[in-house]
Formats: structure tokens, C-alpha cells, sequence
């Protein structure tokens, strides 16, 4: 790379190497790699004892049955809680609505 003002020029860089220079000769041939080795398999095992079993694991009991269910006293017990839901709902709403009618006839008054 030639440099002018102490900036290379960028030119420089991409031209080709010269022919006859040392750098741009190909190296000699390369030596063959060393032969890879051969796998041989996993080391073998010794054979497990003639009385050898696995271990068995104990049968769980078949699940007990649920009790019957009453839907009657479902649907009322639903219905109870949804009215419970609804009444605490409107109560606070109701406090809300009363807070923010405060709120804003402070603000204009």
C-alpha cells in the first residue's frame, strides 16, 4: 500500500500482488493428514446375575368414586352469588358516581 500524506491509498489494497514476488508462489505440497482412527464399538459389559430382576412397582388401587352431585343447589348457589356479584356492583358504582359528582361541583363551584 502506498500512502500520500500519511492516508493509505485505498486503491492499493484490492490491486493484485505481484507475480514474481515470494508471497504470491504456492507453498510445496502438504503432508497427508494422519489416518483417522477406526472406533471400535463400546466396551463390553459384564452380564447381569442369573436371579437379576427389575424392580416391579406395586399396582396402584382403582380411584374411589365421586359423590353424586345435586344440581338443584348448584343453580341456586350460582344464582345467590350471582345476585351477591351484581348488589356489591351497584353499591359501588353508586359511591363512585356520588365521589365524582363531589369532585367535579368542588371543581366548578
Amino acid at each position: 500500500m502506498s500512502a500520500r500524506n500519511g492516508v493509505p491509498d485505498d486503491d492499493a489494497y484490492w490491486q493484485r500482488p505481484d507475480p514474481n514476488s515470494a508471497a504470491s508462489r504456492p507453498e510445496g505440497p502438504r503432508p497427508a493428514p494422519d489416518p483417522v482412527p477406526q472406533y471400535s464399538g463400546p466396551p463390553r459389559t459384564d452380564p447381569p446375575p442369573a436371579n437379576w430382576r427389575p424392580p416391579t412397582v406395586q399396582q396402584a388401587p382403582p380411584p374411589r368414586s365421586l359423590p353424586p352431585q345435586d344440581l338443584d343447589a348448584l343453580d341456586e348457589a350460582e344464582r345467590s352469588a350471582r345476585t351477591v356479584t351484581y348488589g356489591v356492583g351497584l353499591v359501588a358504582g353508586a359511591v363512585a358516581l356520588i365521589l365524582l359528582c363531589l369532585l367535579c361541583a368542588r371543581a366548578i363551584f
